[in-house]
């Protein structure tokens, strides 16, 4: 009869167990030394290796000729428990033996004897599942039992375990296993079962058991049963997973706000059969691992992938900001949960797909920060936000537009000083067209630049905007004090500096004065609004 390969394959010494160091240490130093407790407690997560050195253990003890802490597995003993003939070692499931009676049974049990070898073993598994009064009942015996009695427990849930048990046992804390010793064994097993298996495939075993070398084994016996040769593909296609190119793609889309490219990709991901639930699961994973690598410098440690996925997730790091990054997992962890309870799955995730291309239709905190994100970004880099129309009356005669008025001096020490003359009324030359304002888009670097060099003069400027008309640059601002900081020449020239460190440029500089707005002409509470929507344009639109 076959035999899973994750039963086939279970260690059978203390050396043959994977990624417990510590743990195998222990015992064999126990065994050896003879200090054996009378009570264990195993705890960890599944797959990790907590039932097999419990039975590990209950053959150590009882073996006629232990190596280095280690069983022969050649005894009449060793051998006797494998097969199930000694009677002496015991296993227990307390998922469905978790009444007071069937522990008053074992109590009552373990006033015999050994009949073959040194100690009765008795390996209770899922010990959380047993209820008040088998705990209680269990207490006496636990803490006294007869010299020849050892006790295992074993649970994935320790927090469930009264503190009564807890201090009544010697306790080992099992450790996920790293996905490298993971795909290690798998790689050996596979060899051994004379299976090609690539080592791209081996690391996505690794991956999809998430600690568990037990997950891990029992997948590459299902990849087995109809290849020989399995490889990423192969791995993908029987567990049903998305691969690792569809992750990129949708993450890709969410952070550039490509709905169209987004719907798509989860219509195709559809129509293969691809479990929405599991899906979202994954794409929460993948985006996990661009957020550490926006977040940690060297986050190649947090991050299970290989050289080719790295760098596409690298490249999306680089090029999001984590607040749409936290954005996106906020939106996928409640639609998770949504996805359990909802009508349509496939809905549900197109639904929050458009939420993660338009943060405008998601009213979360974290929507509101990754926009704001966005626009602090946008200001940043140079861009404007338009103030918001309004029908304004008629301007008297006095309220000229913008006024340009050029600094008194320029604020350069290469350019000679200019001063400006009127040309007499009866020249009869055509005047030269005025020239044409464009944005200057490298505001925000020299402000950064102002920062660190004179901390009043951005203070004054942290507001402000700048234009060029040619070789002029105009900065718009209200703030009467900057006329009379660059009175002072040492502000004037570390202007020029971060100017010039900014751009490579000398500009002649100036300076244009808003025309002040009557209070009852605009209504604050719409220009905020609408400066808010040209803001998301300018973003979408760089």
């Amino acid at each position: 009869m076959y035999q899973a390969l994750y039963r086939k394959w279970r260690p059978q010494t203390f050396t043959d167990v994977c990624g417990q160091d510590l743990i195998t240490t222990a015992l064999k130093n126990e065994i050896k030394n003879n200090r054996l407790s009378h009570a264990y407690l195993f705890t960890g997560c599944r797959g990790t290796g907590k039932t097999t050195c419990a039975k590990i253990l209950a053959k150590a003890v009882n073996c006629e000729a232990t190596v280095d802490g280690d069983p022969c597995n050649a005894c009449a003993v060793c051998r006797g428990i494998d097969d199930g003939s000694v009677l002496d070692v015991t296993e227990i499931d307390a998922a469905s033996n978790n009444g007071v009676d069937n522990i008053r049974d074992l109590r009552d049990e373990v006033a015999y004897t050994p009949v073959t070898g040194k100690y009765r073993v008795y390996i209770i598994d899922e010990v959380h599942m047993l209820s008040q009064g088998a705990f209680n009942a269990l207490l006496k015996t636990l803490e006294e039992p007869p010299a020849h009695v050892i006790f295992v427990l074993a649970t994935t849930e320790v927090h469930k375990l009264p503190a009564t048990i807890l201090s009544r046992c010697q306790r080992f804390d099992f450790n996920r296993i790293s996905a490298e010793a993971i795909a290690a064994r798998v790689a050996y097993v596979a060899e051994q079962e004379g299976l090609q298996l690539t080592s791209d495939a081996a690391m996505m075993l690794a991956r999809l058991a998430d600690g568990a070398l037990r997950d891990a084994l029992s997948l590459l016996d299902q990849c087995a049963s109809g290849n020989t040769r399995i490889d990423a593909a192969v791995v993908a296609q029987v567990t049903g997973m998305a691969s690792r190119e569809a992750l990129y793609a949708l993450t890709a889309c969410a952070l550039r706000r490509d709905a169209a490219g987004a719907l798509a990709q989860v219509d195709t991901l559809y129509r293969a059969s691809k479990d929405i639930e599991r899906l979202c699961a994954e794409w929460i994973g993948y985006v996990r691992n661009v957020m550490v690598l926006k977040s940690v410098k060297d986050g190649g440690d947090l991050v299970i992938a290989s050289p080719e996925e790295m760098a596409q997730m690298q490249a999306l790091a680089a090029e999001a900001d984590l607040s749409a990054v936290l954005h996106v997992m906020d939106v996928l962890q409640a639609a998770l949960e949504h996805l359990r309870a909802g009508a349509s799955r496939r809905v549900e995730l197109e639904m929050a797909v458009l939420r993660l291309c338009d943060p405008s239709l998601d009213n979360s905190q974290a929507a509101l920060v990754r926009r704001l994100g966005e626009l602090e970004k946008a200001v940043r880099c140079g861009a404007t936000v338009a103030a918001a129309p309004h029908v304004a009356p008629t301007p008297e005669p006095t309220a000229a537009a913008v006024a340009e008025q050029p600094i008194s001096a320029p604020v350069t020490d290469t350019a000679p000083q200019e001063t400006a003359s009127v040309p007499p009324p009866e020249t009869t030359q055509p005047t030269p067209a005025a020239e044409e304002e464009t944005p200057f888009t490298q505001w925000g670097a020299v402000l950064e630049n102002l920062m660190s060099a004179c901390p009043p003069l951005y203070g004054v400027l942290a507001q402000s905007q700048a234009v060029l008309k040619g070789n002029l640059l105009l900065i718009c601002t209200d703030n009467a004090m900057f006329k009379e900081l660059l009175e002072q020449g040492s502000n004037k020239k570390m202007l020029m500096q971060a100017i010039t460190q900014a751009t490579g440029t000398t500009y002649r500089v100036g300076l244009r004065r808003a025309v002040k707005v009557k209070k009852e002409e605009q209504d604050p509470l719409s220009q905020l609004l609408t400066a808010a929507r040209n803001a998301d344009v300018t973003v979408q639109e760089n």
